[in-house]
């Protein structure tokens, strides 16, 4: 749900759209009217650091609207749109996603700091054992 917020730069979308699995035809998991929205942003020869939202719907918002989104196919990233796809993750998504605008939501905004205070409990690597990347995308 953190990708609710922020942006990825075009890099990171661009074979979904042109070639996915070098079948020369775009990822069939994108939903049909997103599709020209995000070629429009990252066209075949385009600058691969322009930023694309996260959140088709408002990536400066914090909302379940994340999930609407991948429920709907108008993910940007592939690893969110298969959270859709898989089994495991799907229910998650629909509970957050939900049908009355605003019910779930409220739940997403409830749970979603729990789960970072979870996440503080992990053995966090520091010293030589680890680093804050500049770029989440590169190693420092």
């Amino acid at each position: 749900g953190a990708h609710t917020i922020g942006q990825t730069d075009c890099a990171f979308v661009r074979y979904r759209l042109y070639n996915f699995t070098a079948t020369g035809n775009a990822d069939p998991s994108i939903s049909p009217a997103f599709l020209p929205q995000l070629r429009a942003l990252c066209p075949p020869n385009g600058d691969p650091a322009r930023r694309v939202a996260l959140d088709r719907d408002g990536a400066e918002s914090f909302d379940a609207a994340f999930f609407k989104n991948v429920r709907d196919g108008n993910a940007a990233l592939e690893s969110d749109q298969r959270l859709w796809g898989d089994g495991a993750t799907q229910g998650v998504v629909q509970k957050y996603a939900g049908n009355i605008r605003g019910l779930f939501g409220l739940r997403f905004t409830y749970e979603f700091p729990k789960a970072m205070v979870s996440l503080g409990g992990v053995a966090v690597k520091t010293g030589r054992q680890g680093e804050i990347r500049r770029r989440c995308s590169r190693f420092n």
